[in-house]
């Protein structure tokens, strides 16, 4: 059955390279005809990798993620098709980055680390209060840059996925905002960039 799912990867792969502006390179000067190269040769994770990164140069169609997480799953690429179900909904609601600083295990609940592939859904103070003065938390996914997993006392840059990003409009880069488990504080975290839907990925 595998091996049967796995006979669609080349097509959607392919799809999602007609979707990428032929112009569009990364850093490193990968264009879609790398891609190509890599499809002919049947190398289908990097070109799934490839396909990731030029994603990242500019803004694209949400059917361009939504294919690519398709043949992640029937890769069994597990965090790469969270990854890109991530970039989905980033493509729709806009991008959320910030540097978050957790506290230590001696200052917190948490003592353990955590997946860092959107599995976490924290609540955060962002400014809003209830009818009482007390802070009203919201609710974002986080996702971890770079690292798989982050635990207590840790430092990393971090994409947060709103439960409602209506909530979320007025933040802006710089401003401090609290990460919570429960009502104590586990982590700060420091906007870094806010873009609107539409927009283009970090580079």
């Amino acid at each position: 059955m595998v091996q049967n799912q796995g006979m669609d990867v080349p097509k959607l792969l392919e799809a999602a390279t007609l979707l990428v502006p032929e112009e569009t390179a990364t850093e490193n000067d990968i264009t879609v005809r790398d891609v190509w190269d890599y499809l002919r040769a049947d190398e289908w994770e990097v070109a799934l990798q490839l396909l990731e990164e030029l994603g990242d140069v500019r803004s694209l169609p949400v059917s361009f993620w939504e294919t690519l997480a398709t043949a992640a799953e029937q890769m069994r690429w597990e965090r790469s098709a969270a990854w890109c179900h991530w970039r989905c909904y980033e493509t729709r609601n806009g991008i959320i980055r910030a540097d978050l600083t957790l506290r230590p295990a001696s200052e917190a609940r948490r003592q353990v680390p955590f997946d860092g592939a959107g599995v976490l859904r924290p609540m955060w103070s962002i400014g809003h209060r209830t009818s009482t003065g007390e802070p009203a938390l919201d609710v974002a996914r986080l996702w971890v840059e770079f690292m798989p997993f982050l635990g207590p006392g840790g430092q990393s840059s971090v994409r947060l996925a709103p439960l409602d990003p209506s909530q979320w409009q007025h933040l802006e880069p710089g401003q401090v905002i609290t990460m919570h488990e429960d009502r104590s504080v586990a982590g700060t975290a420091v906007i870094l960039e806010v873009r609107r839907p539409g927009t283009a990925g970090t580079e």
